[in-house]
């Protein structure tokens, strides 16, 4: 990608929506979670989320641009998707951690997408610290997920 403003500014707003997304998804999770220490983690991850988008639209701004206010229409489907499937399953824990992976799985793909476009290094920095935050989130839930664990120690 040529290092256009444009173009920076489009994926820091495609970045924002990501997190807006995780933000929102873990939040809507953590309110039919059952175990109260999972819950805890999501909330947290969820305030996470809200920072990383709040630092990338300061950097959107900084450069002049209208930074994104909300998540992607593909997050709402997602959300959406994790209240179906919660209502069927009878809002196990098991699967609302499988969505939630689902979730993280798309928000890792995203962040690597945005590092592959050769990103001012200010902004690759950040991206890639926070690239590897969410990293870390996806493997606990993964982890909690495939043991049926609580999440300690996380965030």
């Amino acid at each position: 990608m040529k290092n256009d403003t444009s173009d920076v500014r489009s994926t820091l707003n495609d970045l924002i929506e990501t997190c807006k997304d995780g933000q929102e998804g873990f939040h809507s999770a953590a309110e039919k979670l059952k175990d109260h220490t999972i819950k805890s983690d999501f909330l947290k991850y969820s305030q996470q989320r809200a920072g990383f988008a709040g630092e990338l639209q300061a950097e959107v701004t900084r450069s002049g641009g209208e930074p994104a206010k909300s998540g992607s229409t593909t997050g709402a489907i997602h959300r959406g998707w994790i209240g179906l499937k919660s209502a069927v399953t009878g809002d196990s824990d098991h699967g609302i951690l499988e969505e939630a992976e689902r979730g993280e799985d798309a928000a890792v793909k995203n962040y690597r997408d945005a590092l592959n476009k050769k990103l001012p290094a200010n902004l690759e920095a950040i991206v890639a610290r926070q690239l590897k935050e969410i990293q870390q989130t996806h493997n606990a839930v993964k982890a909690v997920r495939d043991r049926g664990q609580t999440m300690t120690g996380r965030v």
